[in-house]
């Protein structure tokens, strides 16, 4: 599993469904760069039992991510036809309709690789003939990319083990804190709490505070 953070976020083009039913073609993540922040995050696939859990959880908390600045883009290896329907399925029917953040068509599966999340890969068989090793959707990456594009944070899960919308929102406060104020951010920070100097002070005068 590639290790991006730190570096450039992958670019691509591609088809997308955003607004909630409308269809854009060459979406790209470089629309963003000096402007906002992005998660971007892949999911495996519509229409199942986990997915639409996160992806209307996102949902729910995309007022705080806009008040942060944050661009939220889901992503997975369906088609943009697919994930129109979904868009436009009721919720109590297993749909997300509801959800207006863009959501990304990884039909050739080439962005869920260059970001390294594919559970698996093309190889040839004995025959000599290409066929996929492994199963053809992306494990639930996810990706927190800077205003010039470098990739800040990143997680991936394992297709069965849902992701935390809050844990997000808290790393996208860390990141802001740090950039503003130049200070790092400890184990649990959360907004609102001081951050740590560079030898400044010692992590148990830190903690101390902490605790009053």
């Amino acid at each position: 599993m590639a290790v991006l953070v730190g570096k450039k976020a992958p670019t691509f083009e591609a088809d997308a469904v955003i607004k909630g039913g409308e269809f854009q073609e060459k979406f790209s993540l470089q629309q963003y760069i000096g402007k906002k922040y992005v998660v971007f995050f892949f999911y495996p696939a519509d229409f199942t039992f986990v997915c639409p859990t996160e992806l209307i959880a996102f949902q729910k908390k995309l007022e705080e991510f806009e008040k942060r600045n944050v661009a939220v883009v889901g992503c997975s290896v369906d088609s943009k036809f697919s994930h129109w329907a979904w868009l436009n399925t009721p919720q109590e029917k297993g749909g997300i309709q509801g959800v207006t953040y863009p959501i990304v068509a990884d039909l050739s599966k080439t962005i869920s690789e260059n970001y390294d999340v594919l559970a698996g890969e093309y190889d040839y068989n004995e025959e000599g003939e290409m066929e996929f090793d492994g199963e053809p959707a992306s494990y639930r990456g996810l990706f927190l990319i800077d205003k010039q594009g470098v990739v800040r944070h990143q997680v991936v899960n394992d297709m069965p083990l849902g992701r935390s919308v809050d844990e997000t929102l808290r790393m996208v406060d860390a990141l802001s804190f740090y950039e503003e104020h130049g200070e790092v951010c400890p184990a649990d920070w959360h907004a609102g709490e001081e951050g740590l100097k560079e030898n400044a002070e010692s992590i148990s005068d830190y903690l101390g505070k902490r605790k009053e």
